[in-house]
């Protein structure tokens, strides 16, 4: 009996692993507290089965799991969420309905590939190599202010060059 559960856990994580984490940081949380909360959100689900119906009501379940944890961290570090987190579930639903993310991550992709010069380095100094916006500017030989500009710029022409691919 064991064993069975182990193995629908193993199978549920498989299965669902990726998008909780991805729910979670499109909700505001850093990698790693997206990393541990993806994990607590499984081991509560494990410790607390519930009725698998189909793939997007797990899909769901899992979802809304995930951003209690999310908020029970939030209150624990007195802090708030940053987006309305029922528009947030509304929109990443429709996103997640779609094709799982696979193809927007595809566009970015090939959108990554046209970033040149001060753009492309940004990006890899800030999210590649993980350097702070402080690092990344004596790095890059430009102000932090300079490196928070770029980094939103280079975010703004990503995301219309990803949703241009996607029409």
């Amino acid at each position: 009996m064991a064993i069975d559960r182990r193995l629908e856990l193993e199978k549920l994580v498989r299965a669902h692993q990726r998008g909780v984490w991805r729910y979670l940081r499109y909700l505001g949380a850093a990698n790693a507290e997206a990393d541990d909360l993806t994990q607590e959100t499984f081991l509560a689900v494990w410790k607390q089965p519930f009725d698998d119906y189909d793939e997007r009501a797990t899909a769901a379940y899992l979802r809304q799991v995930a951003k209690n944890r999310f908020l029970m961290h939030l209150r624990a570090k007195g802090r708030r969420p940053e987006v309305n987190l029922e528009a947030a579930e509304h929109e990443f639903a429709g996103f997640a309905r779609d094709d799982g993310g696979e193809g927007h991550i595809a566009a970015l992709s090939e959108c990554m590939q046209g970033l040149q010069g001060k753009a492309k380095q940004v990006v890899d100094v800030y999210y590649v190599q993980g350097h702070s916006r402080a690092a990344a500017a004596t790095l890059l030989q430009m102000t932090e202010e300079g490196v928070k500009t770029l980094l939103r710029r280079v975010k703004d022409s990503l995301r219309e060059c990803v949703e241009r691919k996607l029409k």
